[in-house]
């Protein structure tokens, strides 16, 4: 039962072996053992994922979207990232 000060938690669920975790959502939990049970209970329904995490969403760090533009600097300053330092080959395809 969710009471105030009952801490948040995210969820992350892996679908299948070696596919990567993708945030699924979020419950209120004490502990995180608690989270886990909550976890189960709420997202895996309708799949059966082969992993569960949960993370205190008091620890998840996010950018502040005021510094997107320094943060995410384009790379067209950065000509090592372009592909124009090798010929391609006769018969490639372009892809």
């Amino acid at each position: 039962m969710k009471t105030p000060d009952t801490p948040l938690w995210e969820v992350f669920l892996q679908n299948k072996q070696g596919a990567p975790h993708e945030h699924a959502g979020s419950v209120h939990a004490s502990d995180a053992e608690m989270a886990l049970q909550n976890a189960r209970d709420v997202f895996t329904r309708r799949g059966h994922p082969v992993s569960i995490w949960v993370v205190p969403a008091i620890q998840v760090h996010a950018s502040n979207p005021d510094d997107a533009h320094s943060l995410f600097d384009p790379a067209d300053d950065k000509l090592y990232r372009h592909p124009s330092f090798y010929s391609v080959p006769r018969g490639v395809r372009d892809v």
